[in-house]
C-alpha cells in the first residue's frame, strides 16, 4: 500500500497528460507509488489488459437506412456497423445512422469529402474554426484496399503543429541509418521510442541535433514522398524542442513545427503500405510509434470505442495549438483507418476526442 500523499493537483495532473478518469488517475498514482512515469505505463497496460479482453469482437451488426426524396428521382443507403444488435437497436445509435441519412438526402454530397464536410459543419463551433482555418480534419478509409477513399477540410492549411512533426525527424532518422549516415545504436533506438511514444523534448532535441535540418528538409522535400511542397507546405521541423542552437524555420510562413493534414495523411499511408524508406523500415518505424504512451486526444476516445484496435500514432499540444494523427489498424478490416487534425483553440484538447 502506498504511502504517499496523492494530491488532487497530481490527479489533475496525470488526467490532463493521459486523458483518463479521475478515479483511474487516482488509482494509478497510488499503484506507482506517486511515480508519474510509472502512473503512465500503469494505465498504458491498464488499457491494453481492457482490449485484450475484447479483442474478438467484430461489427457484424449494424443498422441500414435507405431514403428517398419527396419525388422518388433520388436515394441514398446509409449502412452504420457496430459490435453488438443490442448497441444496432439502441434509439440513440439509429438516430446516429438517420441524421447521416438525412444529411446526405437534404445535401445530395458528390463524394465522402463533401459529406464529412456537412457533418462537421452542423456544430457552430466547429463550422466557425474551419471558416476560419483554425480547424483541419483529414481521413483516409482503409477499409477496401482495392478503392480507398479520402476525405479532407482545410486539406492543405498549414498550421503549427507543436510535437507532431516528430514524426518527419522519425523518417529523416531512418532514412540516414539506411543509408549509413546514422548508426542505429541502442540510445539512438531509445531516443526514437521517447519521442514518439512518450513525445520527449529531451530526446526529440537530441534526434534533430543527429540528424540535422538540412537532412530532414531534403527528406521532406524528396521527390519519393513530397512531404513538404513549395505551394502549400506540409510537414517541417525547423527548430529544436529546447531552448537555443540554430533554426530552420519553413520558407512559407515561417513557422517552426509545421503540418498539413493532407501531407500527414500521405505520410501515414505511405507507412502502412511499406513506402517510407522501404518496407523493413517501415515496419521499425510502425513498432515505434505503436501503443503510444500518452492516451489523450483520438486515443482517449479509442480505448473506448475501439479497444480491439492497433493504434500507431502521435501528437502535439502547445498552448491553443492541438494536433493529432493516428492509423487505426482494426481487427475487423472495416476499422481501418488514417485520421488527422489541427486545431487552434484553447479547447481543441476535447474537440480532438469528440471527433472521433
Amino acid at each position: 500500500m502506498s504511502t504517499v500523499q496523492i494530491s488532487a493537483a497530481d490527479v489533475n495532473k496525470l488526467r490532463q497528460q493521459t486523458g483518463a478518469g479521475m478515479m483511474d488517475c487516482k488509482k494509478a498514482l497510488v499503484e506507482a507509488n506517486g511515480d508519474f512515469d510509472a502512473a503512465v505505463d500503469y494505465l498504458r497496460k491498464k488499457g491494453a489488459k481492457v482490449a485484450a479482453s475484447r479483442s474478438d469482437r467484430e461489427s457484424n451488426e449494424g443498422v441500414v437506412i435507405a431514403k428517398t426524396t419527396a419525388d422518388g428521382k433520388r436515394g441514398i443507403i446509409v449502412e452504420v456497423n457496430c459490435e453488438t444488435d443490442f448497441v444496432a437497436k439502441n434509439t440513440d445509435f439509429i438516430a446516429f445512422a438517420t441524421s447521416i441519412a438525412d444529411l446526405a438526402i437534404a445535401n445530395n454530397p458528390g463524394s465522402i469529402e463533401a459529406l464529412t464536410e456537412l457533418e462537421l459543419n452542423k456544430i457552430p463551433k466547429w463550422k466557425n474554426l474551419i471558416q476560419h482555418n483554425k480547424l483541419a480534419v483529414g481521413i483516409i478509409d482503409l477499409s477496401n484496399q482495392n478503392h480507398i477513399e479520402y476525405a479532407r477540410i482545410n486539406g492543405n492549411n498549414m498550421m503549427y503543429a507543436a510535437s507532431l512533426p516528430k514524426i518527419a525527424v522519425l523518417l529523416a532518422a531512418m532514412d540516414a541509418i539506411e543509408k549509413g549516415q546514422l548508426k542505429e545504436t541502442p540510445e539512438v533506438i531509445k531516443d526514437m521510442k521517447l519521442m514518439i511514444s512518450n513525445s520527449n523534448n529531451q530526446a526529440s532535441t537530441r534526434m534533430i541535433d543527429r540528424v540535422g535540418y538540412a537532412k530532414i528538409e531534403s527528406v521532406m522535400t524528396d521527390d519519393k514522398y513530397k512531404l513538404y511542397d513549395k505551394t502549400y507546405g506540409g510537414l517541417w521541423v525547423g527548430k529544436r524542442y529546447a531552448a537555443g542552437g540554430p533554426t530552420n524555420r519553413e520558407p512559407l510562413k515561417h513557422l517552426s513545427h509545421a503540418a498539413t493534414v493532407a501531407q500527414v495523411c500521405k505520410y501515414y499511408y505511405l507507412l502502412a503500405n511499406g513506402k517510407l524508406v522501404n518496407n523493413e523500415r517501415s515496419k521499425e518505424m510502425l513498432d515505434i510509434m505503436e501503443n503510444p504512451a500518452l492516451h489523450h486526444k483520438f486515443v482517449n476516445t479509442l480505448d473506448l470505442i475501439a479497444p480491439d484496435a492497433r493504434l500507431f500514432r502521435k501528437s502535439g499540444s502547445w498552448k491553443n495549438f492541438h494536433s493529432d494523427s493516428i492509423l487505426v489498424w482494426g481487427k475487423d478490416p472495416k476499422r481501418r483507418y488514417i485520421l488527422v487534425a489541427l486545431i487552434e483553440d484553447a479547447n481543441g484538447e476535447n474537440i480532438i476526442r469528440n471527433l472521433i
